[in-house]
């Protein structure tokens, strides 16, 4: 079964499951320190891990903005570590990021999601998600 927490204070446990499961997220992402964790966790974000018995398995971060129209969200950096993929582990975790936002009042919820990740797009759209017609830009710094 799997249970998700949210993360309420920046500890080494936390800090070492995140770890461990952001190179499965991106191969450039830098490993996390304990101050980059407490800045996270101070910040307008919620941060989500799965749990499946004692292990960490998965992560989501739900982050809130305010703009003129209205309180927004938005979902990134979701990685489900590959041994636990297709047990509903990232279903959890959505679940856990939608409902957060409807409690937090939030008209809505972007995300984005590669082409080639079949299976969450598929999850995106079997969970209400709909693809928007919108070109995606990034500035890198």
């Amino acid at each position: 079964m799997v249970r998700i927490t949210e993360v309420l204070t920046a500890d080494e446990a936390v800090l070492t499951a995140l770890n461990r499961l952001l190179p499965q997220l991106s191969s450039t992402a830098k490993p996390l320190r304990i101050g980059d964790l407490n800045e996270i966790v101070a910040a307008d974000t919620t941060l989500f891990l799965a749990h499946v018995d004692e292990a960490a398995v998965g992560t989501l971060s739900l982050i809130f903005y305010r703009t003129p129209s209205g309180l927004r969200s938005r979902i990134e950096d979701v990685v489900v570590d590959e041994a636990a993929r297709g047990h509903g582990v990232g279903r959890a975790l959505t679940r856990a990021a939608v409902a957060a936002a409807r409690t937090r009042g939030a008209r809505s919820i972007d995300l984005t999601s590669r082409p080639s990740r079949v299976a969450a797009n598929e999850l995106y759209k079997s969970e209400g998600f709909q693809l928007r017609e919108s070109a995606s830009y990034r500035l890198t710094l």
